[in-house]
């Protein structure tokens, strides 16, 4: 699909972008946060519910599973191509359409009558997070004024870490008051103050030159490549080696040299794979597919536990969990300003290794546990260790691709974590020999906890290995020299060049007659109009990965609580571009 174009990214009337001084900005802000904050409060406040869900319907551990996986493969299946349908639509429109359709799901889920309903609802929930996740920052990157747009994405990215380290405390609150039904249920009068507010205030962008064929195909093969190695990893403990486990086990690992395939062989994909010709790329998500396979197996297992073995209510379980999130929000700033003096090797390396020493400790959150003696010291190294690598991994994805792949970067980055949380949540009980009936015994499952923590402490540690290996220490010095340069076209002198991802990530130069621009998709990444005078950059190829310039490009979110995946980043561009 193709780049963006003069006036892309400007409010419709005036033609000017929109100053964040001025009503119309903060009303923009207003809506994006409060849209984003659902999907980022879906992301902590279920697993407080969980436990209460499966006694009032009747559930087992496959069931509880479904109910957060059912969620996180359609989120993660989808969220590459949810920024392009904004660019192709209409930003707002798709952002709208993404907040409806995750309240109307949300109350789907609160008014399910049984579990197949309630896993079937999560799964559309997913779809509309996939939507409305993307569109939040696209339209800040595309309405609001070049020069107020990182104090923008600093307020989305530090508003909706407020809202992600609230959500198990208000999901336990929740859960323990009107209902774990209202967990879902709160969504609904969000989406009826955010829709109107957004329709009244937000002006609608898109990209009049975006074309060709959505990659619908890759997406669907995507997802079905996760959707039945999940199914196969959570029916695996109680139907064994039997077809009903190989064959969907099977059938995805050939899907997935499909997608491959199918990716490899398209001119416009949702996952260019060119992109990972930068080794340093490859190695920073491959440290990303470890870490976050821990968190989300941690993070789904820790609060069941806390509940069924310690005997914590829903909200003393949810307020427990809060030193990680508020530590990572608090210092996370600090951490990218150490990732950036030091360089990354040794944050990525030694933050993994903090949190693997802090799931160990949470062996020790067994029947009797005293909080302050023998959980809080864990939640206390995790956090600190998620505080050091968390914010050095964002910057280094970021700097390890041309300036123009930024924001495709950061989606892919985003989208790897949520697998690999899915992939977690699927195989970790299988790994710990957790049987169906498990949550509902404090003395099982408090046996299985402890075998699956040093499961997921080991993970962590082979992220360790692999960023002290594979991680440069000046990766965010240089702009991912090693990326490969892809086909050219004969003749061209610096043109536009086009990438597909979640959202268009454009730059509209102003120097002369000619106007270099540059588009790529990312995670709702719609980077607006360049200030004049700038010296136009090479763009990336159509069909390859462009080798690099300039200094590399720093990430704009300030704040993180990615306890799920990582924040998305459209990243600062150097100054003169």
């Amino acid at each position: 699909m193709g780049g963006a174009t003069p006036g892309a990214g400007r409010a419709p009337g005036n033609g000017q972008p929109v100053r964040l001084s001025v009503p119309a900005g903060r009303w923009l802000v207003f809506t994006t946060v409060l849209g984003s904050a659902m999907a980022l409060l879906d992301s902590t406040v279920v697993n407080v519910a969980l436990p209460r869900i499966g006694l009032d319907l009747g559930a087992d551990l496959p069931v509880l599973q479904w109910t957060v996986n059912a969620y996180m493969l359609t989120l993660a299946g989808l969220i590459l191509l949810g920024g392009a349908l904004g660019d192709r639509f209409g930003r707002r429109r798709v952002f709208v359409t993404g907040v409806v359709w995750f309240a109307l799901a949300s109350l789907a889920c609160g008014l399910a009558p049984n579990a197949g309903v309630l896993i079937a609802a999560r799964a559309l929930q997913g779809i509309g997070g996939a939507l409305l996740t993307p569109g939040s920052l696209a339209l800040i990157q595309s309405v609001i004024h070049h020069d107020d747009r990182a104090r923008a994405i600093g307020l989305w990215s530090g508003f909706g870490g407020v809202g992600a380290a609230i959500g198990p405390f208000l999901g336990g609150w929740l859960v323990d008051g009107p209902g774990w039904r209202w967990v879902f249920f709160i969504n609904v009068p969000l989406a009826a103050v955010c829709v109107p507010v957004a329709l009244r205030h937000v002006p609608e962008t898109s990209n009049p030159r975006a074309h060709g064929r959505f990659d619908v195909l890759g997406a669907l093969l995507g997802a079905a490549t996760l959707g039945l190695i999940t199914y196969a990893l959570i029916a695996a403990p109680q139907k064994g080696a039997s077809p009903a486990v190989v064959v969907p086990a099977v059938a995805g690992l050939a899907l997935g040299v499909v997608f491959v395939a199918v990716e490899r062989g398209r001119r416009e994909p949702m996952l260019p794979l060119s992109i990972f010709s930068s080794h340093q790329f490859s190695a920073v998500n491959a440290v990303t597919l470890c870490v976050y396979a821990a968190f989300g197996g941690f993070f789904f297992l820790s609060v069941l536990n806390l509940q069924v073995v310690v005997g914590y209510s829903a909200l003393a379980a949810g307020t427990a969990l809060l030193p990680t999130t508020t530590l990572m929000l608090l210092l996370s700033a600090r951490s990218g300003e150490l990732g950036k003096r030091i360089g990354p090797r040794i944050p990525l390396t030694v933050g993994p290794l903090l949190c693997a020493a802090g799931m160990l400790l949470m062996t020790r959150a067994g029947v009797g546990a005293v909080y302050w003696r023998d959980i809080l010291p864990a939640l206390l190294v995790l956090g600190m260790g998620m505080v050091v690598v968390v914010a050095p991994l964002t910057a280094t994805v970021l700097a390890s691709v041309d300036v123009a792949r930024a924001g495709l970067a950061s989606g892919v980055n985003n989208a790897a974590a949520r697998a690999a949380g899915l992939i977690a949540v699927a195989a970790l009980p299988l790994l710990a020999g957790m049987g169906p009936e498990a949550y509902r015994s404090a003395d099982a499952f408090g046996d299985t906890f402890r075998r699956a923590m040093p499961i997921c402490a080991g993970v962590l540690v082979l992220g360790a290995v692999l960023a002290w290996r594979t991680v440069r220490s000046d990766a965010l010095e240089q702009a991912g020299e090693e990326a490969v340069a892809g086909a050219e076209p004969e003749g061209a002198e610096a043109a536009a060049g086009a990438e597909r991802g979640e959202g268009a990530v454009a730059a509209e130069r102003a120097e002369g007659a000619m106007a270099a621009e540059g588009a790529e998709r990312a995670e709702g990444a719609v980077a607006g109009e360049r200030a004049e005078g700038a010296v136009p950059a090479s763009a990336g190829r159509a069909e390859g990965a462009a080798r690099p310039t300039g200094p590399p490009c720093r990430p704009e979110c300030a704040y993180h609580c990615g306890v799920s995946a990582p924040p998305l980043d459209p990243g600062e561009r150097p100054s003169g571009t």
